[in-house]
Order: structure tokens, then C-alpha cells, then sequence
């Protein structure tokens, strides 16, 4: 199945895609409501549209699939780190901690785009892309809270609370599905905020595109391999040029364990979104300007066109627009270290 959001005259609707054509959910379902009831909830409402005509999806514009709980963004490829150091350090280089634990940051769930959007970026001189495809949680995933949080023996399906400390196992049933992701980076501001050993934050916060749509995780099981790996291919172009080209299998980790990191004295939900992070062989152009010592290919322009495709789930265009000015803050003021007032609030 697949799962979207459109606009149709006006209008915001949310359903299927079946073949060429959309077809809202039943009932007034929404996608949070598919995602907290699972893929069960899924089948049901799917099941109660067949042979409902919907519209052509020529005639709506696509929307972002879900508005997310939240995003999470792992860097799970090692030939994506590889490169990105290269160009960062001076010479390519993994950190050691890299290979304990599928490593994340948290983006910004309120600066979503969708299929065709155009993103105005922050003024910037390494404007990039990030191929990535993304994990969807969703509910009825069947743990118990004895296994999922620790301590009640009572069964919850988690579409309420959600869950914490996750096993790989129970993390796998509240995998939804998947999408596509891109995670668009500002790469001057990204280092110069992550000199501070914070971040990423103004570096990427500006936008993160996902779509076109979520394929339920049923649909792509013929693509696991034999260690839980999902072996789909994922490219990358700008303005029609194929610049990247890897295999999702080429992870650190399966989707799965990435949910149960998550989760590790925390707590997923439904809608939550989790990027496997930037696929390697150039899945974005900071690995190549690694590589080649130099910003080649070209750092992204407006006007520019970066379509993804990814095996099994379908293809995301997205194209720069006009660079957004925002306000200036002025830097750090140099104080005198007073530890009491010299004021008197009174």
C-alpha cells in the first residue's frame, strides 16, 4: 500500500494511491489515525475503498505523507562518512565511537516539504542534498509494555504512549513503512555551529523534504536480505545528471535497530520519522568535495533540480529557490565575569 497526503481543489485530503489514482481513507481516517493504528488499521481502511474511483493523480499535488511527530536523522553510512571527513579533517577518517551505535540528531519537524516544493534555503555557499530513505513508526505493533517500557505487565499497542527500550524484535513490529528523504544541509553554517560541538542545527533546520508517499513496510519485505537489511537501490540527480548511486543494504545497521537506539531511555510514538541517514557512493555532494578535494560538483544553485529515486518507493523532486535573508544576531559580548549585581532592582 501506498500511504499520501494531497491537495485537490483546494482542499487537503489523505488515502491511498492505487495505480494512478488517489483515494481518501474512509470514514474521515487520517494518516496519524493509520499510523497509531498500524498496518492492521491500514488494511482495514484499504479494504473498504476497493472500487472507489478517487481522482487521477495527475490532477492533485502531492503533499508531504505525514506531518511527523518528530525526525530523527542517523549517519549510518560509512563511505558517507568516509568522504564528508575528507573534507572536514583533511583526510578520511571514522571515529572509532562511529561503530558502537547507529549515532542521530534530532531536525525540525515544522519546516517539512513535500513532493515539488521549492525550498528557500538560508543565504549560504554549500547549499546540498542528502539521499536518504526513512523509516516510519506506526502502532499495533503487539510488544508489551513488559518488554517495551520496563516494567507494567499489562499489553498496550503503544499508539497512545508509545514505547521505550525497544528489543530489535519488538522495534521491527512498529516499523510502518518508508519514504523518502532529503535532508537538505547548509554546509557553511553546519561547521561552523558543529565547531562548537553542537549541531546540526541552523545547518539543517530549514527544510527536510520527504514523499512521495509511505510504502507500507509489507510491500518491501522481498527486498531484506538475509541479515534484515533492506536491499533497495537509491539514486540521486541534479538538473538530470546522475550524481549518486548506493544500495540502502549498505548501512551499518538494519532499519530495526535504528528504532531500538531510538528508543533507549526515550520513547518513539507514531508518525515518528527516522532518516537512515545519507547513503554513500554520492548521496550528497559533501562526500565528493571530500573526495576530490575540492567543491566539484558545483554546490547546489537556485534553480536547480534534485530528483531522488529509490527502488520500491517511487521518486522526490525537489528544486532551489531564492535564498531567504534572515535577520542578524549579533555576536558574543565580552563580559566581566561579575558574580554579584551592580544594579539594584528595586
Amino acid at each position: 500500500m501506498r500511504i499520501a497526503r494531497w491537495s485537490h481543489d483546494g482542499a487537503v485530503d489523505e488515502g491511498f494511491v492505487v495505480d494512478d489514482r488517489v483515494v481518501g481513507f474512509p470514514d474521515g481516517l487520517t494518516v496519524a489515525g493509520i499510523l497509531a493504528g498500524g498496518l492492521d488499521a491500514a488494511h482495514a481502511a484499504f479494504a473498504h475503498v476497493q472500487g472507489d474511483l478517487g481522482a487521477s493523480l495527475a490532477e492533485v499535488r502531492l503533499l508531504a505523507p505525514l506531518v511527523p511527530a518528530s525526525v530523527r536523522d542517523f549517519v549510518a553510512f560509512e563511505e558517507h562518512v568516509e568522504g564528508v571527513s575528507a573534507g572536514v579533517e583533511g583526510k578520511s577518517h571514522v571515529a572509532d565511537e562511529w561503530y558502537e551505535a547507529p549515532t542521530f540528531y534530532f531536525t525540525n519537524p515544522h519546516t517539512i516539504l513535500g513532493p515539488g516544493d521549492v525550498l528557500h534555503p538560508p543565504v549560504t555557499q554549500r547549499l546540498d542534498f542528502e539521499l536518504e530513505v526513512a523509516v516510519v513508526i506506526g502502532g499495533a505493533a503487539g510488544a508489551s509494555t513488559s518488554s517495551a517500557t520496563g516494567g507494567s505487565d499489562a499489553a498496550t499497542d503503544g499508539s497512545a504512549t508509545g514505547w521505550t527500550n525497544l528489543t530489535v524484535e519488538d522495534a521491527a513490529s512498529v516499523v510502518f513503512g518508508y519514504t523518502i528523504m532529503n535532508d537538505w544541509s547548509a554546509r557553511d553554517l553546519q561547521g561552523r555551529e558543529m565547531k562548537v560541538r553542537l549541531g546540526p542545527a541552523k545547518g539543517k533546520d530549514f527544510g527536510t523534504s520527504l514523499g512521495p508517499w509511505i510504502v507500507t513496510a509489507d510491500e518491501l519485505e522481498p527486498f531484506l536480505d538475509a541479515d534484515g537489511f533492506l536491499a533497495i537501490r537509491a539514486e540521486v540527480y541534479v538538473n538530470g545528471e546522475l550524481i549518486g548511486e548506493d544500495l540502502v543494504s549498505n548501512a551499518g545497521w538494519p532499519f530495526p535497530e535504528f528504532v531500538a537506539y531510538a528508543s533507549r531511555n526515550s520513547r518513539v510514538v507514531p508518525g515518528d520519522v527516522l532518516g537512515s541517514g545519507t547513503v554513500g557512493n554520492g548521496g550528497c555532494l559533501g562526500e565528493l568535495w571530500g573526495r576530490n578535494g575540492r567543491l566539484v560538483p558545483p554546490p547546489l544553485q537556485q534553480g536547480d533540480e534534485v530528483r531522488m529515486v529509490v527502488e520500491g518507493i517511487g521518486e522526490l523532486i525537489g528544486t532551489v529557490g531564492l535564498a531567504v535573508p534572515a535577520p542578524e544576531v549579533p555576536p558574543a559580548r565580552p563580559r566581566a565575569r561579575l558574580r554579584r549585581r551592580e544594579i539594584d532592582p528595586a
